[in-house]
């Protein structure tokens, strides 16, 4: 490759770097000191997050034009987009079935049988695609139906055969899922308005809600979607809907409490009020 044009290729897979890591970084801050709930769509989001973080870093080798002479069509690419296009995207739209099972089939898929999916799913994935970066390090080329004339990649056979085995437990796993979905549409267990204690207003609909969403009124949103853990509430969790009236062991300051307020030139004045 012309030099300068190998510039421009580094330039350009580089930045796409940047917007990767904002993601990242907002996957991360976004379940920072939270009170996570480990269900099995929690954890494939994880798994998502987990797997565009392994799969993202490798692709910065690849960014590299000098390094990338010796990874160019190797093992190593193929795990590399494998881990973040493949397995990443997977385990979003496999939480986005587990958490949303409810809402569609007004019942609850197994637990169990989720977690069950979920571990050997994620071990599967790293046990196929870990081997393939080391050799692809070696040079292992991809898009080849046999290597066994390569003398120099006959070292690598055990490594194969395990990303081979991986890759059929780690189909035989979605059998688990698949199972737990259909049984779960006709036999599991009736799924609550709102099962995962969410504040926003998609779990405020009835099962089949026809045109408009709700049967009747709108809901008039008055808080924000992160009430949760307020001080003096009785539940953990406060949905939008819920006006403030209705919550009032909540709603600080109290009324008649005294409210210290700043103004803009620093100096703070005491009123007493009710709160509104």
């Amino acid at each position: 490759m012309n030099p300068f044009l190998g510039t421009i290729f580094t330039v350009l897979t580089l930045i796409i770097a940047v917007p990767s890591a904002v993601k990242i970084f907002n996957y991360v801050t976004t379940l920072w000191k939270g009170n996570i709930r480990f269900t099995p769509a929690m954890l494939f989001s994880i798994g998502l997050v987990s797997f565009f973080l392994t799969g993202g870093i490798t692709g910065i080798f690849l960014g590299n034009s000098a390094i990338d002479i010796q990874l160019h069509d190797t093992y190593f690419v193929v795990a590399h987009f494998h881990l973040v296009m493949g397995s990443a995207s997977f385990f979003g739209m496999v939480a986005g079935v587990y958490h949303w099972f409810p809402k569609m089939f007004g019942r609850m898929m197994d637990d169990r049988l989720g977690y069950i999916h979920f571990w050997f799913t994620f071990v599967g994935v790293y046990l196929v695609f870990f081997p393939m970066h080391y050799i692809g390090i070696a040079g292992f080329p991809r898009r080849y139906y046999s290597w066994t004339n390569f003398e120099t990649f006959s070292g690598f056979a055990d490594l194969n055969m395990l990303v081979s085995i991986s890759a059929v437990l780690t189909l035989a796993a979605q059998f688990i899922f698949l199972f737990n979905f259909i049984y779960s549409i006709f036999r599991g267990k009736s799924a609550p308005a709102n099962p995962w204690n969410s504040n926003t207003l998609e779990w405020t609909t009835p099962r089949n809600p026809g045109h408009g969403n709700w049967p009747g009124e709108i809901p008039t949103v008055y808080r924000w979607p992160y009430d949760y853990s307020k001080p003096g509430a009785k539940e953990d969790f406060i949905p939008q809907h819920i006006p403030y009236s209705e919550t009032p062991e909540s709603n600080l300051p109290h009324e008649n409490e005294l409210v210290k307020l700043e103004v803009n030139d620093g100096s703070a004045i005491v009123v007493e009020g009710k709160k509104h």
